[in-house]
């Protein structure tokens, strides 16, 4: 916990240098800490990189009312023709976007892909950027311990060092799961998009939350869960070109769930979604799938997707809410791939 209150202190004294002598500090300071730089590093053009992505997404977008209709966030450049590479949720049934470079020069960009399994998403920018794009680092390669600095395009503190405090599995709520997410803290207020930055000056993840768990034990502390950058190169060429991933797609059930003592509750269902279709309400407790009992949210997905590929039923164990004594019944739903429940742009 030492490490992280340090961390805030410098992070708030930080706060008054300008950005790019922020990074060279911060690089300086990693290298100390013991990962120590392979190469001279351009403090200026890792600012630069890091640029502000807005989106307007339509009134009857699916994710309206859960991400709201204008949203704004990060975004990081990744190659010379003015690819960007962001968070998901910032562009999801987005109608248009644009990114806002370091001159606050407003660009239009176009909607390239969203991957709902890793959570990145991609637009370009319409016209060049004159940036010099991230190289991609190795997210593999970061353990817990190491020393990194987090990027955004604005806000109080817009580059922060901070310390890689787990590597581990992450469940979100939303059906979504990384098997090595990396958590770092002291927490970064404009997560959104922001690029995470090993000390050799390469991009190894992409923000995504605020956690108040970063660091678990009797006494959590908050930080940020950033998206391995790992995960985007096996696929970024298909994302290209196809907007989204051939591989096919997890049973998605449209349930949004909240984990207590083992047991897994679900606090809302999507609207027309399939749990919504097969009866299933706010309330009722899960139980397990097909027999098996979850003993929590990310075993109950493995469960879920263990059963086939979207369009497959999914008999989920579950006690109602309503049902008028704590008994366990069988509701079988008919799963979606979540993209046909979207509303998503043609460019996806």
């Amino acid at each position: 916990m030492r490490v992280v209150s340090v961390g805030l202190s410098i992070a708030r004294s930080l706060g008054r240098l300008g950005l790019t002598a922020v990074v060279a500090i911060a690089v300086s300071a990693s290298a100390v800490v013991g990962a120590r730089a392979e190469k001279e590093i351009n403090s200026q053009e890792i600012v630069n990189a890091v640029v502000g992505v807005t989106s307007m997404v339509p009134d009857d977008a699916r994710s309206a009312q859960t991400l709201g209709t204008m949203r704004a966030g990060n975004g990081i450049v990744i190659d010379d023709k003015g690819l960007v590479l962001t968070i998901g949720y910032l562009i999801l049934e987005a109608a248009a976007a644009a990114v806002t470079v370091a001159d606050g020069d407003l660009v239009p960009a176009s909607l390239v892909a969203y991957d709902h399994n890793t959570g990145f998403g991609l637009v370009r920018a319409t016209k060049p950027l004159r940036i010099k794009p991230l190289t991609l680092g190795s997210s593999d390669a970061l353990p817990e311990g190491a020393p990194v600095i987090v990027v955004s395009k604005g806000g109080p503190v817009p580059v922060m060092p901070a310390q890689v405090v787990s590597r581990r599995q992450f469940a979100g709520y939303w059906e979504y799961m990384l098997d090595n997410a990396i958590f770092t803290s002291p927490p970064h207020p404009q997560f959104g998009g922001a690029a995470l930055i090993a000390t050799d000056g390469r991009l190894v993840g992409v923000g995504s939350l605020i956690v108040a768990d970063a660091i678990k034990g009797e006494q959590p502390f908050p930080g940020n869960m950033f998206v391995p950058i790992d995960m985007l190169k096996p696929i970024l060429r298909e994302l290209i070109s196809n907007g989204r991933t051939r591989e096919p797609a997890h049973p998605w059930l449209g349930i949004y769930t909240e984990e207590n003592s083992g047991r897994l509750f679900i606090t809302r269902v999507a609207k027309g979604g399939p749990a919504e279709a097969a009866g299933i309400k706010p309330g009722d407790i899960i139980m397990g799938v097909a027999g098996k009992r979850v003993t929590g949210m990310a075993d109950f997905l493995h469960k879920v997707w263990a059963t086939g590929r979207a369009g497959v039923e999914v008999p989920i164990d579950m006690v109602p809410l309503d049902g008028g004594e704590m008994k366990i019944t069988t509701v079988k739903v008919h799963s979606k791939d979540r993209y046909d429940w979207l509303k998503l742009s043609k460019g996806f």
